[in-house]
């Protein structure tokens, strides 16, 4: 161990715990850039903002972790914002039980998603596009194409148009409870391994597609609590809500230094990941730059996200 820490030297380092590096150096480039950055108002609002996205770049992780992915989480998060805020407003029932109810539905579009996948062997990519189809429409049909107003707040009591906190303690409390499942459980374990080699898996006895129906489901869970989330900030459940998340989803992952070929990724590195993005959109909101210029510079990170990937790896082989 000693031996190894002495052979470590500042390349190693940085290649080891880039998507930290990467961080903190557009904090401190963000607050160069704007005077606005480090109040105190301006970092809650990144929370509020990146608390739906941490949570759907959670879920994919898992999905990705199994060499496979889930391109139905932004409709999912439709569907969880206009389940919850139709059962409020409609229903008048109460806001746990509607964000309960939300959540479930999200679930078995997950696990829709992940039966085609792991055992009528559909790919992936073209099962969860079917289900993100699917769950598109039910989020129209139930709102009829108009969104749902719910007037104090869609957790209600919990929620408020002054109070935010509890979407950022639920945020926190869920980031440390993945990542001590990813850590220290069996299922964690298992996932990586699924995707780090399913045929050893396999022949360890472990049946392998209970793993991957179990990861789609938990990505579709945390979409729809997302979808919720998304509502709450705005009172307002609409069809058209998490739209292009799956992407943003997909880039945090990456940026964090998940393989998309499955088995390497933590959740801590998506969550900064996701931190990145929105610190990305934040302090470009502050410089009052158009939308537009923004999407080209995610797509640039991302690439040299890839690029850090691909040197990471061929550094772990020669190691």
């Amino acid at each position: 161990m000693k031996q190894s820490l002495k052979n470590l030297n500042v390349k190693d380092i940085f290649i080891n715990y880039n998507t930290y590096f990467i961080f903190v150096l557009l904090l401190i480039i963000s607050g160069i850039l704007s005077e606005h950055f480090f109040t105190a108002m301006n970092l809650t609002n990144i929370a509020l903002q990146q608390a739906a996205p941490i949570l759907v770049a959670i879920g994919m992780l898992f999905v990705i972790l199994t060499r496979g992915i889930d391109l139905s989480v932004g409709s999912v998060m439709a569907v969880g914002a206009t389940v919850s805020t139709t059962l409020i407003a409609e229903l008048e029932m109460n806001y746990i039980l509607a964000t309960i109810i939300a959540v479930l539905v999200g679930t078995i579009f997950g696990i829709f998603t992940g039966i085609l996948v792991a055992y009528i062997g559909i790919q992936g990519f073209v099962a969860s596009l079917a289900t993100m189809t699917i769950a598109r429409g039910v989020a129209f049909v139930l709102t009829s194409g108009t969104p749902v107003k719910v007037d104090n707040g869609t957790l209600n009591n919990i929620v408020s148009r002054d109070n935010f906190f509890p979407i950022i303690i639920m945020t926190v409390a869920i980031i440390l409870l993945f990542a001590l499942v990813q850590r220290y459980t069996g299922w964690g374990r298992t996932i990586i391994a699924v995707g780090s080699n399913p045929t050893a898996v396999q022949l360890a006895g472990i049946k392998t597609k209970q793993f991957v129906l179990s990861a789609y489901a938990l990505s579709g869970s945390l979409a729809a609590l997302a979808g919720v989330f998304v509502a709450a900030r705005s009172s307002t459940g609409s069809a058209t809500v998490g739209n292009m998340a799956e992407l943003d989803a997909i880039a945090a992952c990456v940026i964090g230094g998940a393989s998309l070929l499955g088995g390497k990724g933590f959740v801590i590195r998506a969550v900064i990941g996701a931190l990145v993005l929105g610190l990305i959109g934040n302090v470009m909101n502050l410089l009052s730059v158009p939308s537009y210029p923004q999407d080209i510079i995610k797509g640039f990170i991302i690439i040299a996200a890839v690029i850090l990937q691909i040197v990471t790896s061929k550094r772990e082989k020669t190691v």
